[in-house]
């Protein structure tokens, strides 16, 4: 049957999904729109399978505090394009998985999904048709420390941080700072021994290719070591506000410690195949047609 356009425009402006799917659902249930609804509401599961297998590289980051600094939680959810990530409803959920992990009190994304977010998540894919994930979640909880953060404008990079005593401004300032140097440890001293062991087998190689003398060889590898850790050390790098102070001693004048830190990127680590547009368009064509 023909499908009246008024009628694929209602159902559009009120599932959010593309016109395809609302003709055919339309015509499914002989342009009844309440109808139609419920079908894709039943089919709302199917569709979000579908669509899991696709690469979620863009989305936001979500943090929340306690008012007394004593709890913080940090949230990466994504989508497959950015354009989604800044859709309301998109932004609403990622506030409503932000809440969940903050009123658990852990970072149990399992149990978190099991507990209703997964079903929201997946009404959430079939309204907006792409796939969308929550990615990870932190959650740090501190007795007699003080727990900061800084959230950069785009939401796409964030901070949680960790200090001995209670300082909103130092806080926040040290945790802009790992946004936007990204050490890896708090002191060299954490930096995990295979971690160590694989920059020296690196920094060997190619002072080996020098054809120095070992003697030689080994004090170069040793001051390429020394140059690393001091790079991936919070406390060793120059203060991202002040380059000429170091934030182990921007910490000491204050008489602070930093105890930990937690930092997000949205999609940092994923792969992202590459694709061809035109073609990718080509196809949904031809298997609309």
């Amino acid at each position: 049957m023909a499908v009246a356009p008024t009628l694929v425009k209602e159902l559009r402006e009120r599932t959010g999904l593309g016109v395809l799917d609302c003709r055919d659902a339309l015509i499914e249930t002989d342009g009844d729109v309440e109808r139609a609804i419920e079908e894709l509401r039943k089919k709302s599961t199917l569709k979000a399978a579908k669509k899991a297998g696709r690469t979620t590289a863009h989305g936001l980051l979500a943090v929340k505090i306690s008012s007394d600094g004593k709890q913080a939680a940090m949230v990466e959810v994504n989508s497959e394009t950015d354009f989604v990530a800044k859709n309301d409803k998109f932004v609403a959920f990622v506030e409503s998985v932000i809440d969940g992990v903050f009123e658990r009190g852990d970072d149990d994304l399992e149990q978190l999904l099991a507990a209703g977010l997964n079903a929201e998540r997946e009404t959430l894919v079939q309204e907006i048709g792409e796939n969308i994930t929550i990615r990870r979640a932190a959650f740090l909880g501190t007795d007699d420390g003080y727990l900061t953060s800084y959230v950069h404008s785009d939401q796409r990079k964030a901070v949680l941080i960790e200090l001995s005593g209670a300082n909103e401004e130092l806080g926040r300032d040290l945790a802009m700072h790992i946004t936007a140097i990204n050490p890896l440890v708090v002191a060299s001293s954490d930096v995990a021994r295979d971690v160590i062991a694989k920059e020296r087998e690196i920094y060997l190689a190619q002072a080996q290719e020098s054809g120095k003398p070992p003697e030689i060889v080994e004090k170069m590898v040793d001051g390429r070591m020394r140059k690393y850790l001091a790079e991936v050390s919070l406390l060793d790098q120059p203060f991202v506000k002040d380059a000429d102070v170091k934030v182990g001693k921007l910490l000491a004048s204050a008489d602070v410690e930093c105890r930990r830190f937690v930092r997000f990127e949205v999609g940092e680590g994923i792969e992202v195949a590459e694709t061809d547009f035109a073609a990718e368009v080509a196809a949904q064509v031809k298997g609309s047609g």
